[in-house]
């Protein structure tokens, strides 16, 4: 997966659990909004790390294996967001 590609998806994946979180915090009356506002704050941070990490590599470091952590901890991450909007 080149560097473009992966981007992409994770601009893709950012953004749907952006449309999600956001849709739930204005359709479910009964969720606490600052816990709402929170995770909305902690995609576009997650956004932002993951992009900014993928255009500076840390240097020293096996290219395959800088990326392949780095996509390891984004699933990680998003996947906690994403147990925190369904919880």
């Amino acid at each position: 997966m080149n560097k473009r590609t992966l981007k992409k998806s994770i601009n893709a994946i950012c953004d749907e659990i952006f449309a999600e979180a956001v849709a739930l915090s204005l359709y479910d009356n009964d969720r606490n909004m600052e816990n709402d506002d929170a995770l909305i704050r902690s995609v576009i941070m997650l956004r932002a790390n993951y992009i900014s990490r993928i255009s500076h590599p840390e240097p020293g470091m096996d290219v395959q294996a800088y990326y392949k952590d780095l996509r390891d901890k984004f699933t990680a991450e998003a996947q906690q967001i994403v147990d925190q909007l369904n919880a």
